[in-house]
C-alpha cells in the first residue's frame, strides 16, 4: 500500500462530490467535457481491477467510491444534456 496512491485518491476523493452537487445544482451538461469523465472512469475501473486481480489492500475503496462519484456525474450530465437538447427546438420556436 502506498501513501502516495492513498494521497492522490484522497484528494481526488475529496473532489468529486463537489462536481457531482454542481452538477446536480446547476442541472445542465455545459462545459462538461465527456472524454474527460470517461478517461477517468476507466482509469478508476483499471484501478479497481488491478487491486482485484494483482495487489488488493484496502486502497480498492478509495478507487471505487471515487468510480461511482464519477458514475454518478456522467449519469447526472447525460441527463441534462439530453434534456438540454429536447428543450432546444422548443427555446428556438418560442424566440422566433
Amino acid at each position: 500500500m502506498s501513501i502516495f496512491e492513498i494521497g492522490m485518491l484522497a484528494c481526488f476523493g475529496a473532489s468529486w462530490p463537489f462536481n457531482v452537487m454542481k452538477t446536480y445544482r446547476t442541472k445542465s451538461a455545459r462545459g462538461k467535457s465527456f472524454m474527460f469523465l470517461w478517461l477517468i472512469f476507466i482509469g478508476y475501473v483499471s484501478g479497481t481491477l488491478h487491486k482485484i486481480y494483482f495487489n488488493y489492500d484496502h486502497v480498492i475503496w478509495l478507487y471505487v467510491f471515487n468510480g461511482v462519484m464519477v458514475a454518478i456525474d456522467l449519469s447526472l450530465a447525460y441527463t441534462y444534456l439530453f434534456r438540454e437538447r429536447k428543450d432546444e427546438p422548443l427555446a428556438e420556436a418560442a424566440g422566433k
